[in-house]
């Protein structure tokens, strides 16, 4: 068995820093790579499906969960309001002979990160500048001015950890950025995961 199946890449970023376009990129680049699914207790929006976007569950089910200490972190976001990951979504995708990738908040991958010490590469991904983070999510058209300033408020806090990451790699050019993110994995799970 590789090594690199016993480890995790975890992804973290402000709002509107452009994470979820970095992993879905790693994700097409890396076919060795997988995506672990978040458990949550929020209902599901649009299209999203059980066991795809998510795993949604009842609160009752999560605070079972976390009883039994299924999970690697978990975090109540607001009242009632859980989000997670699940230590079986890790083994399923080992099982598969897969890397998983989490997509977390950053308190969740600092976390994570301080559970599995070298086995996990923790990258953040920092915006160019508040500036830039604010411009972006007015240009999205979804937020109202009260939510994009929570966003940015709470984008400050995160980016004030980002120390604790094993790489920041700054997102100002999200081509450079997708590149500098793969060269960092390259490095973390060898030449060989590559092929």
């Amino acid at each position: 068995m590789s090594t690199s199946l016993q480890k995790v890449i975890i992804l973290a970023a402000p709002s509107g820093a452009g994470k979820t376009t970095i992993t879905q990129y790693l994700l097409k680049r890396f076919p060795r790579l997988a995506f672990s699914i978040s458990a949550t207790t929020r209902a599901p929006r649009g299209a999203e499906q059980d066991g795809v976007e998510y795993h949604f569950l009842s609160l009752a089910k999560f605070e079972g969960l976390i009883h039994e200490n299924a999970f690697l972190e978990y975090e109540q976001v607001y009242e009632g309001v859980y989000y997670g990951t699940l230590k079986s979504e890790l083994a399923r995708i080992w099982a598969l002979g897969k890397v998983p990738v989490l997509d977390i908040d950053v308190k969740g991958a600092i976390q994570v990160q301080q559970q599995l010490g070298d086995k996990s590469l923790s990258v953040f991904i920092m915006p160019p500048s508040v500036e830039t983070l604010k411009e972006r999510l007015l240009n999205r058209q979804t937020e109202t001015e009260e939510s994009i300033k929570t966003r940015i408020d709470k984008a400050e806090y995160e980016i004030s950890f980002s120390n604790q990451f094993n790489v920041i790699v700054k997102n100002e050019i999200l081509e450079t950025a997708c590149a500098a993110a793969a060269d960092v994995l390259i490095d973390f799970l060898g030449p060989d995961f590559t092929k």
